[in-house]
């Protein structure tokens, strides 16, 4: 059972995507596990063959639990050279002459590796937890369901279909893998510790974001409506290289001492209809190309807000960045979420009077804040920090 952020004590193992035998490789999602965050899917870090499942569906875990043994590729190969017959002895002549010369046994070739099951063309299609449930609850036999959903899931919609008419879902605010008061629990656990916890200090900067703004027009104007990019993709990156920079406000306070983060995962938070917040991550978005960077900002919240997070996304983000600009909020101030040390937060971008070259004239502005963990970095290292912000977000084309 994976630890998908610092207020997790448990889980519960609620659907298992592979069995005893399939093949899977890093980055596989296995199964789904529901916590008060949700129901996340749980993603494999190892290669090779799933040799037996550990914790049985709707089974309650302690994290670091095993939920699955796995044989490696490396275990297989290993395994299979010890099986493998030594090689033989190469034969004594006892009657040849000695000018001729000794002949040699051939060694036996070396055996096969043990083929894996094949893949498991015809393993469960996935299956939303809210899918699943409705289906339990009728005795519908998912083999028999179609699914619409990413990838050919079977989702909610599906099953009512299968089932001939509309059902009314038991709690309408309560999207699919979400509960909403769970997550208000988990929500207000992690913001009381980090207030109870964290010594915050806070900053905010006024950014220009003009140039940004006129870069954005000029290379959306040919694109497709879902191609084009985003300002919230241009803070993003500003913000991850900032951090890259400025090292102490990436990466986590643990047992009374700083760790830096050598990878830069910005934590997005994205509010959830009926009331809840997640923060996953979008890994290495200080590396990842502008555009892939905004196709999985996308992807993301579109996941997030379906009650589809993965567990990588959830247990590493280094930084969070927040903003409530499409609100009409042009200032916020965020709360760090335990073991981060720093929360960045964007505001409604506006025009103001701005001076530039010694006139008065009209300019986007953007208000930038900074709430960051006084027991690793100061005021003067954070107005450095929301200073290289602003600067990338005035150099759009070099992001």
């Amino acid at each position: 059972m994976p630890s998908l952020g610092a207020d997790m004590e448990a889980g519960k193992l609620v659907e298992w995507l592979v069995k005893p035998g399939d093949r899977v490789k890093r980055g596989d999602i296995v199964a789904v596990v529901e916590t008060q965050k949700g129901a996340i899917e749980i993603e494999i870090f190892e290669t090779g063959r799933i040799e037996q499942i550990l914790v049985g569906l709707n089974t309650e875990v302690p994290v670091g639990t095993p939920l699955a043994r796995i044989q490696t590729e490396l275990e297989a190969m290993a395994g299979t050279a010890a099986a493998a017959p030594p090689p033989s002895a190469p034969a004594v002549p006892v009657a040849a002459p000695p000018s001729m010369p000794a002949p040699v046994a051939p060694s036996p070739p070396p055996a096969p590796l043990p083929p894996l099951a094949a893949p498991a063309a015809a393993a469960r299609a996935r299956v939303s937890p809210a899918a699943r449930r409705l289906a339990e609850a009728h005795a519908i036999d998912l083999a028999t369901v179609t699914g619409s959903g990413p990838a050919g899931a079977i989702v909610y919609a599906d099953v009512e279909r299968r089932l001939g008419a509309p059902v009314a879902r038991a709690e309408k605010k309560r999207a699919p893998g979400l509960d909403l008061d769970a997550m208000r629990t988990a929500i207000a656990a992690a913001m009381a510790r980090s207030k109870r916890e964290i010594p915050h200090y806070y900053l905010e900067h006024q950014v220009d974001v003009t140039a940004s703004e006129q870069w954005l027009a000029s290379i959306n104007a040919a694109r497709p409506p879902d191609g084009r990019l985003l300002i919230g993709a241009l803070m993003i990156r500003s913000v991850a290289l900032a951090a890259r920079r400025f090292p102490a406000f990436n990466g986590f306070y643990r047992d009374g001492k700083f760790e830096p983060s050598r990878a830069v995962h910005v934590g997005v938070a994205i509010a959830i209809r009926g009331g809840g917040l997640a923060a996953p991550a979008l890994h290495d978005a200080d590396h990842i190309p502008l555009d892939e960077l905004m196709a999985r900002m996308r992807d993301l919240v579109q996941r997030t807000r379906s009650g589809r997070i993965r567990s990588s996304e959830i247990s590493d983000p280094t930084i969070t960045v927040t903003s409530l600009g499409e609100r009409g909020v042009e200032t916020l101030y965020g709360i760090i979420y335990p073991p981060q040390v720093a929360i960045a937060g964007f505001g409604r971008v506006v025009t103001r009077p701005w001076v530039v070259d010694g006139a008065i004239g009209p300019r986007s502005v953007v208000s930038i804040t900074l709430s960051a963990d006084h027991r690793v970095s100061d005021g003067h290292a954070g107005a450095l920090f929301l200073a290289e912000i602003g600067r990338l977000l005035q150099e759009p084309d070099k992001l």
